[in-house]
């Protein structure tokens, strides 16, 4: 009988989840759209009609194919290089994506567990950690992130390091807000007097409890690493050239804006479609995970 309860409850939560989900129709279409765009990053070399940094020299900044003069070869145009624009964006999509996963993965890791010290240990370990976060976030996220970069050196692995230091504090916060208010509820004291000891406390009993909100966060913070990533980028300080990164290929193109639009268009698109579709989903998943709008 229990094992029938267990088969059946899990499809339940996952139903519920969707179905509170699929309400919000923006975290659907971003849902659909960011699943098209992993897709294509994953498989580029198949989507890609040419290699991301070869040169053709005899089509330099090649207009769109559907303008007069334009080249099936060459959908979205070339660069001022006879670079293939559509190959680049796909490439680069992988860079963006690769960046987002690595600054989460870092802040995430860091920040709940730095969160958690602070939010179950409180007194002045607590005072200590939370005055540093403060410290972080008193200064403009970007600007932190160039300072940090600057430091460091230009370059596509420092440029991630800075961004998740940047964006640490808020999983940080977030984290022991979120300890603080599942330390002395009811379960988490009846474990404790069961003989629980302080780790499985902290990683067993209080931190599941706390996953709905930092999964939030997480993919926020998704965004706001892709858009750091290529505002670095544009500034020279991220990724390097010839690397096709969407801020990169900003920088480089913007010299051309005037009498070559599409080399700096598609980039910001690029942007700006991933970003929005990724905090579309975020918005979805708020719904889904928060028990408050649940209830509403």
């Amino acid at each position: 009988m229990s094992t029938v309860t267990v088969k059946t409850g899990q499809p339940s939560a996952l139903a519920e989840f969707w179905h509170y989900f699929s309400r919000n129709k923006g975290a659907v279409i971003g849902l659909v759209v960011f699943t098209i765009i992993l897709v294509v990053a994953v498989f580029a070399p198949l989507f890609a009609p040419h290699e991301p940094n070869e040169q053709n020299r005899q089509v330099l900044l090649a207009v769109p194919s559907w303008m007069e003069g334009g080249s099936i070869s060459f959908p979205l145009g070339t660069d001022a290089v006879g670079r293939d624009i559509l190959s680049r964006l796909i490439y680069g999509a992988r860079f963006s994506l690769f960046i987002g996963v690595v600054v989460v993965a870092l802040s995430v890791i860091s920040g709940v567990l730095i969160g958690l010290v602070a939010g179950y240990f409180r007194g002045k370990v607590d005072t200590a950690i939370m005055r540093l976060m403060d410290i972080i976030l008193a200064f403009p996220s970007l600007l932190l992130a160039l300072v940090l970069v600057a430091v460091l050196g230009p370059g596509l692995t420092n440029a991630m390091i800075a961004i998740s230091l940047v964006n640490q504090p808020h999983f940080v916060r977030l984290t022991r807000a979120s300890v603080i208010s599942e330390r002395e509820k009811e379960y988490v004291i009846a474990s404790r007097v069961a003989g629980a000891g302080t780790f499985r406390l902290m990683f067993k009993t209080i931190l599941p409890n706390c996953l709905g909100p930092l999964i939030v966060q997480a993919t926020l913070a998704f965004s706001a690493a892709i858009l750091d990533a290529a505002a670095l980028g544009f500034l020279g300080m991220g990724a390097q050239p010839p690397t096709p990164e969407w801020g990169t290929m900003l920088a480089e193109s913007r010299e051309f804006i005037s009498r070559a639009w599409w080399v700096v268009t598609f980039p910001g698109l690029a942007i700006l479609i991933t970003v929005l579709a990724i905090n579309l989903m975020g918005d979805g998943l708020r719904d889904a995970l928060d028990p408050k709008l649940k209830r509403s």
